[in-house]
């Protein structure tokens, strides 16, 4: 298991709720939380895969993402 972090634009309730779908599909993500009083928006996921899965993942979405 892997702890990655993730710079978002994942701002807001109603911005965790698009992204929450698309994450928890995700058979590698063990877990994950968006820090989003953090001014990066942290996303951290512990992961057991390819991390590309949760970027393309967050894109679908609509959202912006990129590795710390």
């Amino acid at each position: 298991m892997e702890t990655i972090k993730f710079k978002t634009n994942i701002n807001c309730g109603g911005c965790l709720k698009s992204v929450t779908p698309h994450l928890n599909e995700l058979d590698s993500i063990e877990s994950w939380k968006v820090d989003i009083e953090n001014p990066d928006k942290i996303l951290q996921v512990e992961l057991e895969g390819d991390e590309n899965e949760v970027v393309k993942a967050v894109i679908e979405a609509g959202f912006e993402i990129e590795k710390v």
